[in-house]
């Protein structure tokens, strides 16, 4: 079961979304406008939301690069809207997955059970899943459990992001080294392209929750025009 929020004015579309949704045991809520989903996003975390671009009060396209600003939850854009263009768009701005009007709810559940997965990084056991735990790294002071998706400065748990932690467990997996910008979207965020932005935007949220800045670094080191790296500081060294 997923917790799911449907933003879509189309009061036929939403009900029917609605009704079929939680008759496959997923827990809905549904908004009509980008303003509410953005308000719900804020205060309730949804496992996925389902994102219609013709909004009333703002573009979903503009939801979108709003909704990437508060939060990682997995988006899949699910609009009438059928030129590539746009779709390649929608999914270089963050956008999870993409569908096109008419959809079953079995096509709907498919895709959100394979964004779900992803997002979550494949639990042992499950296909693509690891076969065994992986081992908390250490770095200086910090220590990230990528199994229970815990990270820990000094011994002080750390409130991240998903996709803060998944930042940083795959720096941490690699101290020392510098990793190219062009992997850091590959693997952490799964796009071929993106813009450098998103991640400098994820470092300084990371970088402030690690009692440090890009002036005075302590952990993470960024070389310009070649990418990041994370090591421990000198007194950890």
């Amino acid at each position: 079961m997923a917790s799911v929020l449907v933003v879509e004015d189309d009061q036929f579309v939403r009900s029917a979304l609605i009704r079929q949704l939680t008759e496959a045991s997923h827990a809905v809520r549904s908004v009509g406008t980008a303003l509410e989903a953005l308000r719900e996003v804020a205060h309730i975390g949804f496992d996925v939301v389902i994102l219609d671009l013709g909004l009333p009060d703002l573009d979903g396209a503009e939801a979108l690069k709003m909704l990437r600003g508060i939060t990682d939850v997995p988006v899949i854009v699910a609009t009438a809207r059928d030129d590539e263009a746009e779709i390649v768009r929608m999914l270089n701005d963050g956008a999870d997955d993409y569908l096109v009007k008419p959809f079953s709810v079995a096509h709907l559940s498919a895709r959100m059970t394979a964004v779900l997965r992803r997002s979550r990084g494949g639990a042992a056991g499950e296909p693509g899943g690891a076969a065994a735990p992986p081992a908390v790294l250490r770095v200086g002071g910090l220590a990230v459990d990528p199994l229970r998706r815990q990270a820990e400065l000094d011994g002080v748990a750390l409130d991240l992001t998903r996709r803060e932690f998944d930042l940083l467990a795959y720096l941490a997996g690699r101290p020392g080294v510098v990793v190219p910008r062009r992997e850091l979207l590959t693997e952490v965020w799964r796009q071929a392209y993106g813009d450098d932005q998103t991640i400098d935007v994820h470092l300084s949220w990371l970088r402030r929750k690690l009692g440090e800045t890009a002036a005075r670094p302590r952990y993470l080191h960024t070389l310009r025009g070649v990418g990041v790296k994370l090591e421990p500081p000198a007194e950890h060294a």
